[in-house]
């Protein structure tokens, strides 16, 4: 599967974004989807995940400022993005892996998000 995201920007804290992560060539619906985001000088964290079930699971970080859900019609999975903070700067990656696997293995470009104070 590829995945294409999409969405980031220069934000002022406070605000909102949404991302959007448009999948093709798989069947979108058997896919686990995550969000992570990558900062200078920190390791890639993860963020949130969509499961198949659309079970839904936050990064303490984020829970109760980010929303993540998918379209299994458009192929698509969001990351709504609420009262954003300087340290949500960030590349953002989307990511696919089938239930069964350990870990994410199908990632996207990344999209870049700045929030300034």
């Amino acid at each position: 599967v590829q995945l294409q995201a999409s969405g980031g920007g220069l934000v002022q804290a406070g605000d909102f974004v949404r991302l959007s992560c448009a999948a093709s060539g798989g069947l979108f619906s058997i896919y686990v989807m995550g969000w992570f985001r990558e900062s200078p000088g920190k390791e890639r964290e993860w963020v949130a995940t969509v499961a198949t079930g659309r079970n839904k699971y936050y990064a303490d970080s984020v829970k109760d400022r980010f929303t993540i859900w998918r379209d299994n019609v458009k192929d698509t999975v969001y990351l709504q993005m609420n009262a954003l903070k300087p340290e949500d700067t960030a590349v953002y990656y989307c990511a696919a892996k089938l239930r069964e696997s350990r870990q994410f293995n199908y990632w996207g470009q990344g999209t870049q998000v700045t929030v300034s104070s």
